[in-house]
């Protein structure tokens, strides 16, 4: 019976970890068919991508039920304890994501008469792979338990924002050479942020496989490059 209880308990972890690989990874496919909508101002995809998130939506209900469950009925401890914990905090910032990605998809909407200029769009398409390469390395890290490719991923979240610095004062430099530029390049600025924050969780997540491994949470200061603070633009886009 004891036998029985251990393998019931280690299947319901597995059916957890199954989950949040599932919404790991529809999280990185629709943000990738997020900038896809952005590039080609293709309202279908864009209506697609905000139909997935819906779906991701669902996943993080379910993580949540599970997990409150299991924490209910199994009263865990230690390692299985931060286990469940973790899996909680990684579904939310993935569901984070996922709201991103829908946002940026919707710019598409509102920008799809206009022709953004090319050099532009490679900048903010060498930001979403960026991106997109992380999110995959914190979720094999997490599949792996392997607290070292978290952290890389931690270290890196600077390359995010430097791209973004960089595509933040061409997008400004565009809208003062021609005003009729102002609203594509709002609209553009809002999409990049929104990949900036993308990075933000992928970093959240990176600390939490930190503390479900190493059992300590992380007290280093987050290597940050984004100096763009101050300006209203930025301000955030994950909910509409």
């Amino acid at each position: 019976m004891a036998d029985h209880t251990v393998k019931s308990y280690e299947s319901e972890l597995a059916l957890l970890d199954k989950r949040i690989a599932h919404m790991g990874g529809l999280a990185e496919q629709i943000l990738g068919q997020s900038f896809q909508a952005l590039e080609r101002r293709d309202p279908h995809m864009a209506e697609a991508v905000v139909k997935a998130d819906r779906a991701i939506d669902m996943l993080q209900r379910e993580i949540e039920e599970q997990a409150v469950f299991m924490i209910a009925r199994r009263q865990p401890m230690a390692d299985d304890l931060r286990h469940i914990i973790g899996a909680l905090r990684i579904t939310g910032d993935l569901e984070r994501v996922g709201d991103l990605a829908k946002n940026t998809a919707k710019r598409a909407l509102a920008i799809a008469h206009e022709q953004p200029p090319k050099p532009l769009i490679s900048g903010l398409r060498h930001m979403v792979e960026l991106a997109m390469r992380q999110l995959k390395d914190v979720l094999d890290a997490y599949a792996e338990r392997d607290a070292e490719k978290a952290m890389k991923v931690w270290r890196e979240d600077e390359q995010i924002d430097a791209m973004y610095n960089s595509l933040f004062r061409e997008l400004l430099t565009y809208m003062m050479e021609d005003p009729r530029n102002i609203g594509l390049s709002t609209h553009l600025l809002f999409g990049a942020k929104n990949v900036e924050r993308v990075g933000d969780h992928t970093t959240n997540i990176a600390e939490t496989i930190a503390y479900l491994v190493q059992g300590t949470a992380i007290t280093d200061e987050r290597p940050k490059g984004d100096d763009t603070s101050s300006t209203p633009i930025t301000g955030r886009d994950d909910r509409a």
